[in-house]
C-alpha cells in the first residue's frame, strides 16, 4: 500500500507541474509580458518621462534662491491662485451640467439626439484659438449675449468669470464620456427594481444611480480639472491676460520663453507637474479606495 501511494504522489505531482506549465505557455492574443511591458516602459519613457525629466533638469540649472525667488513673486503666485481656482470652478460646473447631459443623452430619444451627441465631442476638435475667439465674440460688450449682460452687471470678458467659461467649455466632454457609459449599463430596470421596493424618486437616485455613477463622474472632473489646468489657446483670448488679475500660469510661461528665460520657465512648470500630479494623485487614491469599499459591499 505505501509502494502504491509513494507511485502515485510523484505521478500527481508531475500532472500538476504539466498543467502548470501549459497554462503559463499558452499563447495570448499581444505578445508576451515582457515583450508588451518593454514596449510601455519604452514608449512612456520617450513619450512622457523624458520630456518631464527634462524640465526638472533645466530647473536645477538654478540654486535655491533664484528658484524661490521665481516660483514665489507674487505675480506668479496670482497666477497660481487664478489657475487653481477657476479650472476647480470649470469642472465643478462641468461634473454638474455633465452628468445632466449625459443622463439625457443615455435615458431619453429625442428628435436631433444624434447630432446632440456628436457637438459634446466638438470642443476635442475644435481648436483652442478657434474656440477662444468665438468666445470672446459671443461674451463682448457688443456680442450676442455680452450685449445683455453687460447692462445687468455681468462681465464676462477680461475677466476670471470668461476664464471660467472657456474651461467649462473645454472640459465638458471628459465628463460627459466619463460618465454616459455608466449610465447607459445601469439600465432602466434598476429604477424600475428600486420603485417596486417602495423608494422614491430622491431615493433612487441618492442610493442607487448616484453611487454607482460618482467614480466615473470623478473621473471625468478629474480629466476636464487636469485639462484646465493647462490650458492655454482659449484662455488667451478671453482672459485679458492683466497680470495679478486675469494671467494665467500657462501664459506666464510662454511670456517667460518668449523672452529666453528659459530657466525660469521651466521653475514655474515644475511647480505645476508637481502640484498636478500630486492632485491627480489623491484622487487616483480616492477613486482606488471607493472601488475597494463597492466591491467589498
Amino acid at each position: 500500500m505505501a509502494t502504491l501511494q509513494n507511485q502515485v504522489e510523484p505521478q500527481k505531482t508531475r500532472g500538476i507541474a504539466t498543467l502548470l506549465r501549459g497554462r503559463a505557455k499558452k499563447p495570448g492574443i499581444l505578445p508576451g509580458f515582457g515583450l508588451s511591458l518593454g514596449f510601455t516602459v519604452t514608449y512612456l519613457s520617450l513619450i512622457v518621462l523624458i520630456p518631464l525629466s527634462a524640465v526638472f533638469l533645466k530647473a536645477a540649472t538654478l540654486n535655491w534662491a533664484q528658484f524661490w525667488s521665481i516660483i514665489a513673486a507674487p505675480r506668479v503666485v496670482a497666477s497660481y491662485k487664478l489657475t487653481y481656482g477657476v479650472s476647480f470652478a470649470g469642472a465643478a460646473i462641468d461634473a454638474i451640467f455633465g452628468f445632466i447631459i449625459a443622463w439625457v443623452l443615455a435615458r431619453y430619444d429625442f428628435p436631433g439626439k444624434r447630432i446632440a451627441d456628436a457637438l459634446v465631442d466638438l470642443p476635442f476638435a475644435l481648436p483652442t484659438a478657434v474656440a477662444g475667439i468665438a468666445l470672446t465674440s459671443l461674451y463682448a460688450p457688443n456680442g450676442w449675449l455680452g450685449r445683455y449682460l453687460e447692462p445687468i452687471g455681468i462681465h464676462a470678458v477680461f475677466t476670471p468669470l470668461g476664464i471660467i467659461i472657456a474651461l467649462t467649455f473645454i472640459g465638458l466632454p471628459f465628463v460627459v464620456r466619463s460618465v454616459q457609459p455608466v449610465i447607459e449599463d445601469l439600465g432602466g430596470d434598476v429604477e424600475e427594481a428600486a420603485a417596486s421596493l417602495g423608494a422614491n424618486g430622491w431615493q433612487t437616485f441618492t442610493r442607487i444611480i448616484f453611487p454607482a455613477v460618482f467614480p466615473a463622474l470623478l473621473t471625468g472632473f478629474t480629466l476636464a480639472f487636469a485639462r484646465a489646468l493647462g490650458e492655454y489657446g482659449s484662455v488667451v483670448f478671453i482672459s485679458g491676460n492683466m497680470p495679478m488679475r486675469t494671467e494665467i500660469t500657462s501664459l506666464l510661461i510662454v511670456s517667460k520663453l518668449e523672452q529666453f528665460d528659459i530657466p525660469g520657465a521651466t521653475a514655474i512648470a515644475s511647480v505645476m507637474l508637481v502640484s498636478s500630479f500630486t492632485l491627480l494623485l489623491v484622487i487616483n487614491g480616492l477613486q482606488a479606495r471607493m472601488r475597494r469599499t463597492g466591491e467589498k459591499v
